[in-house]
């Protein structure tokens, strides 16, 4: 069992911001997203507004636990100083008030005395104690052990804590150690004081100790009072750090405007595999049923209340179990014959548009990486005027001059992704190979929907979306300034036009030739008393296979998803030159040598371009053969064992898609169970269209149903599996109240 928390939200928009204390009076505004203080995600800028609208969308999944999901408001002055004019802090127990509805909130200050974070552990004893006088007095231990999460501040956390004994009439401080260079300090000292019980608290604060001659920063704090300490007893607990209660009140609540939020956050629990079963098989066939849209992931996108919500766990949990391209394909071809104009094929955002949106997203990220990262980074720094609006055009620009910077960034950005298919992932040329025989299929009498029913996918949905908003596709680590985001919005419009009007993309035609040559080959030992000895084959590089052959037929074929590692191989091995070797399955090797160095290479590299996305991609390797009965490299004797030598031509840590099925199928739980009063409905429907053969009922139109006994028995399985589910849940809740300790380090008292 593990804890899987996911935040979906922000499309905000604030009002009402104090105006700048200039002639301007407009603002330069952004908004962040922070778990707790830390920064996750951050919006472009609105120039010149007191009203700005974000409107942006953003997806994370939450990898520890945090108090507060925190949005700040940023404004960037003329010197592109950053100074905050307000925040909202949710606390994470009332997220669930806010659950996917739109809510304003006014912004709070924020100030040193409010921005805090971490816990502390501490244990107080009180005990009597008898004066040499025989007088009987009261004395507090308060042993500071340790804390965690500390915020970070300017750079550097070098914490130290305070104790303060406080009373009617008298405080007594005393202070630890400091703690170099960390925020989750061990300190681990006991301070004592004679007290009188009554009416006293302790008082625990933590201090930043600063070099700066305005003092050390104040980081957190927590008071307690003492009369609820026994005797002779000893009381240990966490607790969360707590702001400072003298924080700044002159102004009101209202003077710093108000951000409307729309958050979708959700705390799934996952059970191990098996507990999964029956509703990931029934997820898992619904390329295989007819008609597709009696599924059950076709019903989940029938449910939802958006289908972005259903597209994001099932393209991660049908990529993870290789079944993306048939179920694509299957929800592709059913809404293209349900399309009546061509000129509006996957122009919704239906659930078809979507799963291949989130798809391109997720394998085809390097992709970008390789073709546009350079051209990006270029406008990025480079600031060239690309303005041709008259009425924009700055002071000293020439509209001629801008006309021609922006039509050669177009030109550039153009031409290097129309030459980019051999960096195309296998799986997005699968996709669009399938869009487009379904179109073709469909729309028999227009020659260019095959083309257009791709292109409105490559430029329209991957590569322009990517040039407006690199940030969003880690092309730029934040959105670039005002005047480079102008530049990016003429040149994403543009491609769009100029992708809506091409009629060719070369990864997108049945079978893409990409390099053939002849070379010499070991034979891979397929038979079992076959000689392993040296002949000379052609090779032939597709989109989907590698090939080598004598004559007219292949005398072997290896699938592009086959291919773990293409790597070098040393000359020892057997003496020769230019040699590489292609892994696959079951630690098979096929040892080819190239005709001279530089084929050697460009084959290693187009070998591993277009395997780059290969789910089961190997990380180590054998940069020597298996010959007499052992590894020359690392002399290991069997010849499955794991490589000796890290790869080179391995995946980018970026593009590594790190997904796991049962935390995607227990997100998918928890959509249908939400959704259970329409899983409910649709059952109605499908009785009454099976009963009724006439028109339809008005409260069922909304739904997709074409077999309504197929689409009836799916949804007979899929609230079985919910409700098994749901019985677990509610066992765990159970176990976990009954077991919940409060005071302890995974759950801090307030």
């Amino acid at each position: 069992m593990f804890i899987m928390r996911n935040i979906h939200g922000l499309r905000g928009e604030a009002k009402n911001l104090p105006t700048y204390p200039g002639p301007n009076k407009m603002r330069d505004c952004y908004c962040t997203v922070n778990l707790d203080q830390e920064e996750v995600f951050r919006t472009k800028i609105v120039e010149k507004s007191l009203c700005p609208f974000y409107g942006e969308d953003f997806y994370c999944e939450i990898p520890r636990t945090f108090r507060h999901l925190s949005f700040y408001i940023f404004d960037r002055d003329v010197f592109r100083r950053d100074s905050i004019i307000g925040k909202v802090a949710i606390q994470k127990e009332d997220l669930q008030k806010y659950h996917n509805r739109d809510t304003w909130f006014q912004l709070q200050h924020v100030d040193a005395d409010s921005e805090v974070q971490g816990k502390v552990h501490l244990e107080l004893r009180l005990s009597e104690v008898i004066t040499d006088t025989g007088v009987v007095c009261h004395k507090l231990a308060t042993r500071v052990l340790e804390c965690q999460g500390l915020p970070i501040v300017n750079g550097q956390c070098d914490p130290y804590a305070t104790v303060t004994l406080a009373g009617p009439s008298r405080s007594e401080a005393k202070k630890t150690k400091v703690k170099k260079k960390t925020n989750n300090p061990h300190f681990d000292e006991v301070f004592y004081f004679e007290v009188g019980i009554s009416k006293e608290r302790v008082i625990i604060d933590l201090w930043n100790a600063s070099n700066l001659k305005f003092g050390d920063e104040f980081l957190g704090e927590l008071r307690l009072p003492l009369k609820f300490l026994r005797q002779s007893s000893s009381y240990e607990a966490w607790y969360f750090l707590q702001p400072r209660d003298n924080g700044n009140k002159s102004l009101k609540p209202d003077d710093l405007g108000s951000l409307r939020l729309n958050v979708v956050y959700t705390e799934d629990h996952v059970f191990s595999s098996d507990y999964y079963s029956p509703l990931r098989d029934i997820l898992l066939k619904s390329a295989d049923v007819e008609p597709v849209s009696a599924s059950a992931a076709h019903i989940l996108g029938e449910v939802c209340r958006e289908k972005q919500e259903a597209a994001i766990p099932l393209v991660r949990l049908f990529l993870h179990y290789g079944r993306i391209v048939p179920f694509i394909s299957a929800i592709a071809n059913a809404e293209v014959k349900r399309t009546q104009d061509p000129n509006t094929i996957f122009r919704g955002n239906s659930l078809t548009s979507k799963c291949i949106d989130e798809t391109m997203k997720l394998a085809g990220m390097h992709y970008l990486q390789v073709t546009l990262k350079p051209i990006i980074d270029e406008i990025c720094q480079v600031h060239k005027p690309c303005e041709i609006d008259p009425v924009k055009l700055k002071d000293g620009e020439n509209l001629e001059n801008n006309r021609e910077n922006l039509r050669q960034y177009v030109d550039r950005i153009f031409t290097v992704i129309t030459k980019s298919g051999v960096s195309c992932p296998t799986v997005m040329c699968d996709i669009f190979f399938s869009l487009r025989e379904s179109a073709a299929k469909r729309f028999q009498g227009d020659l260019d929907v095959r083309y257009t029913a791709v292109s409105s996918f490559i430029f329209l949905r991957f590569f322009a979306p990517a040039i407006l908003s690199p940030n969003l596709f880690q092309l730029t680590p934040h959105h670039p300034d005002p005047q480079t985001s102008r530049t990016l919005t003429l040149i994403s419009k543009t491609i769009q036009t100029l992708g809506s009007l091409s009629k060719s993309k070369s990864c997108i035609v049945t079978t893409v030739v990409l390099f053939t040559r002849f070379m010499i080959k070991r034979a891979q030992g397929r038979k079992r008393f076959g000689m392993k000895n040296f002949k000379k084959r052609w090779f032939r590089l597709t989109n989907h296979e590698f090939t080598y052959q004598k004559s007219d037929h292949p005398l072997c074929s290896i699938p592009i998803e086959n291919i773990l590692a293409v790597e070098r191989l040393e000359e020892e091995s057997f003496k020769m030159k230019n040699m590489f070797q292609v892994i696959q399955p079951e630690r098979r090797v096929l040892y080819i040598q190239a005709n001279n160095c530089v084929e050697a290479k460009d084959w290693i590299d187009i070998l591993t371009k277009v395997s780059q996305c290969n789910k089961k991609r190997l990380t180590v390797y054998h940069p020597s053969a298996y010959l007499n009965g052992h590894w020359l490299c690392c002399k290991a004797t069997a010849d499955n064992t794991p490589g000796c030598t890290p790869c080179t031509g391995g995946l980018p840590a970026n593009i590594q898609l790190d997904i796991d099925g049962d935390r995607e199928t227990e997100r998918i739980y928890s959509l249908f169970n939400l959704y259970m009063p329409k899983l409910e409905k649709m059952q109605e429907a499908c009785g009454s269209k099976s009963v009724y053969d006439g028109p339809e009922e008005e409260e069922y139109s909304t739904f997709i149903i074409d077999d309504p006994k197929e689409t009836y028995k799916t949804l007979k399985l899929i609230i079985e599996g919910v409700g098994t589910l749901e019985q677990e849940h509610a066992q765990y809740k159970r176990d976990k109240f009954k077991k919940t300790k409060y005071g302890s380090q995974k759950n801090p008292l307030l």
